[in-house]
This record gives C-alpha cells, structure tokens and sequence, in this order.
C-alpha cells in the first residue's frame, strides 16, 4: 500500500448519482486481486478518507477505474474532479476475492446498488481463467443502472429493480438460480443483502465483501470492526484490513 497522487485520465456521470473515476498512477500496477479498494482523499475540506472499491484495472494505461455514487458532501464535492486534475489516494487496501476456480466450474456473482463495481473486475478475472461467470444484479430503479452491458460481455445477466421498471421486480436475493447450477458464488452489497444470500445458498462455497464506513483504512483506528462466528474464533475482524472479503461464515452480520 503506497499513498500517491493520481492523475484523472476520464470522470463522467454514468447514472443516476453513480460517476465513474479513472484514476492513472503507480498504484495500479499493486493491485493484487479484485476486490481490493482505494482511500480518497477528497479535499482539505474533508477530513476522513473515503473508501471506493476497484471496479477495474488497465495494466496497458496504468490506470484504475472506481465507481462511485454520491451519498453525501465528501462524494459530491469528488464530482467536481475534473481530467488533468490529481488525486491524493492511499492504496490499494484489504485483502480481495480469490479467483483459483477450476476451468469450466459455475460461478455467480451477485451485486446491489454501489456492491457491484468490484464484482466486475473480479469476473474478467474469472473469465480469464476459463470460468463459467452468470451476474444477478440489484438496482433501485432503471434511472440507477449501471455497466450492465460491461457484464453481459462476461456471461449471463439477469437484473433486478426495486421499483420493477427493469428486468425483474424485488430483490437480488428473489432471482437466485438453483443451487445445483453453482460452484461458487461472490457476492457484495448491503449487509441485509448480504446475509439473504448467505441464507438462500447455504451450503455453497462462497464468498461476501463488506460495505463498511472506515477511519484510517489501514486496520489501526478499529472503527470497522465485524464481530466472526463461533467456529471462525477470532473474536473481531478488521474490515479494511482482515477484509473487506470473508468467507460467508466467518462473520457476524
């Protein structure tokens, strides 16, 4: 983990309240597995960093793509980010999904809302490795969607929308496949989310990243905290630093 100050190489809005942020630098070639994030720094202004997760990475341009979507003054004034400008950026940070499936075996992933973008680094990934990739992704609404055609490159997609104005009304969690069709799932979102899906496809290998506010992102502050299992008895786990990707049963959510 380095902290560096990356160049803005493209930013633009690409749904409701959800930008896009490429961000160019030496942090991109440290980028180990998907699933890892980055720490903005937004401004002076602001003192906490915020946590983005890496929706993809560009080992030809050197850059990394985060998704964001504003949820406050820190992201808005983020938006206002334009190209040529840099970015105080500390990463990248935590411990990311794995990607040794065997050729040929199933893998679903399973994204809501601003859960998605790490899962899309992580299924080129996986695609690569000659794995079988099918996407379910949760959206509020049709104003809300986002790399849906990104993911359709990658395998079957299936959408869901709160408000049924796209693909299936509901929930992620009422569009799972039959187990049977599964060897591994990925799954990132809120925690209601993620713990419906740990329940829907228990018994399969899986594994959850977590949406969590951080402090320092480097496992000193202890504001990330995650209460694990009796059978994981480890007591607490860091979420920026032990994470944000655990198994399904080695946390409390």
């Amino acid at each position: 983990m380095i902290r560096e100050w990356m160049k803005v190489v493209n930013h633009q809005q690409i749904a409701f309240q959800t930008y896009l942020l490429e961000l160019q630098g030496e942090i991109s070639t440290l980028v180990e597995r998907p699933g890892q994030f980055v720490h903005v720094q937004v401004s002076d202004q602001f003192f906490l960093r915020r946590p983005v997760s890496i929706a993809d990475v560009s080992p030809v341009k050197g850059t990394i793509t985060l998704l964001y979507k504003v949820m406050g003054e820190g992201t808005e004034a983020l938006t206002k980010k334009a190209v040529g400008d840099k970015v105080d950026i500390v990463g990248p940070g935590g411990n990311g999904f794995p990607v040794e499936q065997e050729k040929g075996e199933e893998a679903l992933l399973i994204g809501g809302g601003i859960g998605i973008p790490p899962l899309y680094y992580l299924g080129k990934q996986l695609v690569a490795n000659g794995i079988n990739v099918k996407s379910v992704l949760g959206y509020r609404s049709k104003a809300e969607l986002f790399y849906v055609e990104e993911f359709n490159a990658l395998g079957e997609v299936q959408i869901t929308t709160n408000d049924g104005s796209v693909g299936e009304k509901g929930f992620v969690t009422d569009a799972l496949p039959h187990l049977e069709s599964i060897d591994a799932y990925y799954t990132c979102g809120p925690s209601i989310m993620l713990k419906n899906v740990k329940e829907k496809l228990d018994g399969v290998p899986g594994y959850i990243s977590i949406e969590e506010r951080m402090g320092c992102g480097i496992g000193a502050c202890f504001a990330c905290v995650l209460e694990t299992s009796e059978s994981c008895d480890k007591g607490y786990v860091r979420v920026c630093s032990d994470g944000p990707v655990f198994r399904p049963g080695e946390v409390i959510l």
